[in-house]
């Protein structure tokens, strides 16, 4: 009889990926120039200064435009999940739900030192990152393209639901 529905795990449409991992540190003057050490250490890939728009101006928190403000690396393939992996342990493989939204999670690791196999850095002193992970369903270039571009449905975004179930299975991280 091949009437069976297909699962979501026999559908290789409906399966999800992570695209890629972004570490990323705010920070302004040396912290900037010690954070952005931060991200190349654990990363091994050089970082990416982020800067402020060139009329963006915000006089409270003393915001000049082309302003230096951060740096950030991303990581896609399989040493995203290498880095994952790792970034997981600072945390104890301990997520709350709240961190997860539509197409991925983020959180924060207050000291670098607390990843495992991570010793402390003269240099860089005490720091601390965010990570954020994407994921994606296949097909999801449809809407990235430049010629022919199309829609996607809401059915093609990736759920809060399959994020924790995905992170459950192949990660073991425990969700609060």
């Amino acid at each position: 009889m091949k009437s069976e529905i297909k699962t979501a795990v026999e559908n290789k449409m409906r399966q999800i990926k992570i695209v890629k991992v972004v570490l990323s540190a705010g920070a302004t003057g040396t912290d900037l120039e010690k954070a952005a050490k931060l991200l190349e250490l654990i990363s091994g890939k050089k970082a990416q200064i982020i800067k402020s728009g060139p009329k963006r101006r915000i006089p409270a928190f003393n915001v000049k435009p082309n302003m230096p403000l951060g740096t950030s690396v991303t990581i896609r393939g399989k040493s995203a999940n290498e880095i994952l992996k790792k970034t997981l342990g600072g945390i104890s493989n301990t997520l709350d739900d709240d961190q997860v939204a539509k197409n991925g999670f983020s959180f924060g690791i207050k000291e670098y030192i607390e990843m495992p196999g991570m010793e402390y850095q003269r240099e860089i002193g005490i720091r601390g990152f965010n990570v954020t992970v994407v994921f994606e369903r296949a097909g999801a270039r449809v809407k990235k393209k430049k010629i022919k571009r199309g829609k996607c449905p809401i059915r093609q975004q990736v759920q809060k639901e399959e994020i924790i179930k995905f992170m459950e299975e192949n990660f073991q991280t425990k969700f609060l």
